[in-house]
């Protein structure tokens, strides 16, 4: 259904494969098949672009401007070219319409969102209109190019001096907000290797250097390429692995690559009864009462899993029975690390597709001692306590400051302390509905009450069916008080 509303949709279904903590597991496996592709636009529409953005005449931008897109996705597609000065380059023109029609969508998703908040009870632990600001706010920085070349330049600058990674250069003269202008790189896809036609060990090569980038992104950069799909990743003549399309990208402190470098060493070496509370730390929130259930829970995956090579193991069921195991201890997980599964899961089907007999523990556990070795490094452990010592002394500072500013508000009588609880304005309301509703009760009990004593002892003036007018009057507004009140009690579900 979302391939067939187009190319937003598709986009959005993406963004949900990311949320196990809100999409049941068997959603999120299949929606991780959803592609971004689309049909390229003419070529005049993409020269039109281009000139209007360069403010120059194709023949004078480039000698050569290839008619036919190498990509072509939802938002652009990508050309390549020759410059000027003879350098061969890729050229990213945004679609003329992307942005119109990404409004003109996120229109009905907001819509939709607000439809299910209203009237699907069974969605009241979430908020989608929440998830679809998060996915406005992701579709609205690939619409700008400019955030894309930013991103290029980073891991430029990351992997400079690593041969096993390259990153093409951004030409800034040639790249606006919708142009993007890459140096070429000129090697074969991963979703095009003739891996019938590679040797075992030439594919063994390929799937440890992808492991090994992204484990150099997530625990040295902090920076990574969170959409290692096999057509973003190139293997370049030199043997060397080139990365394009920088639009989506997750970023981590050095506080969370410390706690996540715990974790994996934790994991490597099968040490589960630390792994809840190392998740805990990276922010990941669950009912305390329940970590014996998770930690039973996730000794049972892993001796499922461990040692295991990729082509024993389907990824599919994996992910379901990670996933499940979110979706049912109710896991609240920060968006950073939501990015960050998204890019390893997708990294761990491109890798069993390359060399199904991969363990990825045979690269993790060398890496983790690495990881170790350099986290507490005498630099690295010196330099760590200079940044706290930095921070202590600057509390220290300012604490003989902020107490002094409680006490001149103790003195003034100006002082307040404030409590929030989230339930409190509920138990108010249900307070105030429930005194309103004892006073219609109240009412009703008089009106019965008062109707009855009238009919036994009023002889004079018009009667009705045996009873006095008045008494009949007092009945039958008794009796809508009383229906009213049964039927607002029904319509909440409490009786």
């Amino acid at each position: 259904m979302l391939d067939e509303l187009g190319p937003t949709f598709v986009k959005f279904g993406q963004l949900l494969s990311t949320r196990p903590d809100v999409v049941p597991p068997d959603i999120v496996a299949e929606l991780r098949g959803l592609q971004d592709d689309a049909s390229p636009v003419p070529f005049e529409q993409v020269q039109a672009a281009v000139e209007t953005e360069l403010d120059l005449r194709m023949d004078r931008a480039f000698l050569e401007f290839d008619f036919a897109p190498l990509a072509s996705a939802s938002i652009g597609q990508v050309h390549r070219a020759v410059l000027p000065d003879g350098r061969e380059v890729a050229v990213k023109v945004q679609r003329p319409t992307a942005a119109e029609q990404i409004d003109a969508d996120l229109g009905l998703l907001y819509q939709a969102a607000r439809l299910l908040k209203e009237r699907v009870k069974a969605l009241e632990f979430m908020d989608p209109q929440e998830i679809v600001d998060e996915f406005a706010r992701s579709i609205r920085l690939e619409l700008d190019y400019g955030h894309e070349a930013r991103n290029a330049e980073i891991f430029h600058r990351n992997f400079a001096r690593d041969d096993r990674v390259v990153v093409p250069r951004v030409i800034r003269s040639y790249s606006t907000s919708r142009i993007l202008t890459l140096e070429y790189l000129r090697g074969t896809k991963i979703a095009d290797l003739d891996l019938a036609a590679m040797r075992p060990d030439e594919r063994r090569d390929v799937a440890y250097a992808l492991a090994d980038a992204w484990m150099t992104m997530v625990f040295r950069h902090g920076f990574f390429h969170s959409d290692p799909h096999p057509a973003n990743i190139f293997v370049l003549e030199s043997g060397a692995l080139g990365l394009v399309d920088f639009g989506q990208a997750g970023k981590l402190s050095e506080d969370d690559m410390t706690k996540l470098t715990r974790l994996f060493v934790d994991a490597a070496t099968e040490n589960i009864e630390a792994i809840p509370r190392r998740l805990r730390e990276l922010g990941v929130r669950y009912d305390p009462a329940r970590e014996p259930e998770f930690r039973a829970e996730l000794q049972v995956l892993f001796d499922r899993y461990y040692g295991s090579r990729l082509s024993d193991i389907d990824p599919i069921q994996v992910i379901r029975e990670g996933f499940q195991l979110i979706y049912s201890l109710n896991l609240k997980l920060p968006s950073r690390f939501v990015v960050l599964d998204k890019a390893i899961a997708t990294l761990a089907s491109v890798g069993q597709e390359v060399y199904p007999e991969f363990n990825v523990f045979e690269v993790a556990r060398p890496y983790a001692r690495g990881l170790m070795a350099d986290r507490f490094h005498p630099r690295a452990v010196s330099q760590q306590f200079r940044n706290e010592a930095i921070g202590l002394a600057s509390v220290a500072r300012d604490m003989p400051y902020q107490i002094s500013d409680v006490l001149e508000r103790l003195r003034e009588g100006t002082f307040q302390v404030k409590i929030e609880n989230p339930g409190i304005d509920q138990i108010d309301d249900h307070i105030d509905k429930a005194s309103n509703r004892m006073s219609v009760a109240l009412v009703v009990a008089g009106g019965l009450l008062g109707s009855a004593i009238i009919g036994v002892f009023a002889d004079d003036g018009p009667h009705v069916l045996g009873l006095h007018l008045l008494s009949v009057l007092g009945f039958i507004l008794s009796g809508a008080f009383g229906l009213w009140l049964v039927w607002g009690v029904m319509r909440h579900g409490r009786l």
